[in-house]
């Protein structure tokens, strides 16, 4: 079966990476809206998975951002669909806020390559089977988070911040074995889009290591640990993704 991608970026550094060298593999095709240079966004029929990309902007700012209304508008009916959703960070924050959960900030800055510990909810989770049952580290970058939303299951926990990752099913996705999953962390980095990353959120760094220097870490470190981390949790995301390819009943 052949899976229609649909990704929405939110900054003109923003990339697939990972995700694109999988979809590439299995020949899925991928189209992409970046609402913010006026794209027009599609309609739930054109696609089949829905990817939210991250960004520095809060799911609050629709006033900056008008076009953040249509984003969560397709969002919501993409869910209602029974579509396979998947967001990173700011598109974590963008599922959960359309699903009625509160997005705040978490009091804390998490960036750079830092430990994260599935829940028992997480470690039993048949899309999740790939992943260590003991801590294990991820590249972090976000300053807000999420509550978990009604009927959503939390997933993953640092000790900044609970609420890392969640998974839903309406009763239309369990029909069609599809899932909702939002992770605050990126595994998607490649030894190419991080440096990208870096180079223009360095302000975001600099201010971050003043400010909670437990959690956040130089441009230097988090391009140095990325060659120990990347390659590892590019297998975890490939195994997830195939984990979602597979389960759907289409």
């Amino acid at each position: 079966m052949t899976l229609r991608i649909h990704a929405l970026f939110h900054t003109d550094y923003a990339d697939l990476s990972f995700i694109k060298q999988w979809a590439n593999a299995h020949n899925y095709p991928i189209t992409v809206s970046r609402s913010y240079d006026n794209d027009d966004l599609p309609e739930p029929d054109y696609f089949d998975w829905l990817i939210v990309m991250g960004g520095p902007m809060s799911v609050h700012d629709e006033e900056k951002h008008p076009w953040l209304s249509n984003e969560k508008q397709l969002i919501t009916q993409a869910i209602d669909a029974g579509k396979t959703v998947i967001g990173v960070c700011l598109g974590a924050q963008l599922i959960a806020h359309c699903l009625g959960a509160e997005v705040k900030p978490s009091g804390v800055k998490e960036i750079g390559w830092l430990p994260m510990q599935l829940t028992q909810a997480g470690q039993a989770h048949p899309l999740l089977q790939d992943l260590p049952k003991q801590a294990f580290t991820v590249f972090h970058w976000h300053g807000e988070g999420f509550d978990c939303p009604q009927g959503a299951s939390i997933i993953a926990e640092t000790q900044a911040w609970a609420n890392q990752g969640f998974i839903y099913q309406t009763a239309k996705h369990k029909q069609r074995g599809t899932w909702v999953l939002a992770w605050q962390c990126h595994f998607e980095v490649t030894e190419e889009s991080l440096p990208k990353m870096v180079f223009n959120g360095n302000a975001a760094i600099q201010s971050g290591l003043k400010d909670y220097p437990e959690t956040v870490q130089s441009t230097d470190k988090i391009l140095t640990l990325g060659k120990n981390y990347i390659d590892e949790n590019n297998a975890r995301l490939a195994a997830m993704l195939n984990r979602l390819a597979a389960s759907a009943n289409e």
